[in-house]
């Protein structure tokens, strides 16, 4: 099957979409979520290829952590990989900092303060 991740896993592989693709208002709807915003903050202070989606404490069911990945990869911020069972993520910061200069920062800075 051509959308099983590689070493035939049971599951789809991660589709990613270039940040290139991605319009201002895309980007600035998918990072008004408050879980969404808590996923890009962690992420930011994690090594790349680190955290599993199961890592995050987030107050929201295994489904909807799906969605909040699958919105965050929509708009290239989050690049996602299978290893095993698990899948691990990674913050595709220069990439999406090329497309939205400066946009990233502020979303980490307004964390300190918060």
């Amino acid at each position: 099957m051509a959308n099983q991740a590689p070493g035939g896993g049971h599951r789809a592989a991660p589709v990613h979409t270039d940040p290139e693709e991605v319009s201002v208002l895309a980007a600035l709807s998918a990072v008004a979520d408050p879980v969404r915003i808590q996923l890009i903050r962690e992420l930011a202070h994690s090594a790349d290829w680190t955290r599993s989606c199961g890592s995050f404490d987030v107050p929201v069911g295994k489904a909807a952590l799906s969605h909040h990945f699958s919105v965050l990869r929509g708009v290239g911020l989050v690049e996602q990989r299978d290893e095993g069972p698990r899948r691990v993520n990674r913050l595709r910061r220069e990439e999406f900092e090329a497309r939205f200069p400066g946009l990233l920062d502020l979303l980490l800075r307004a964390g300190d303060t918060d």
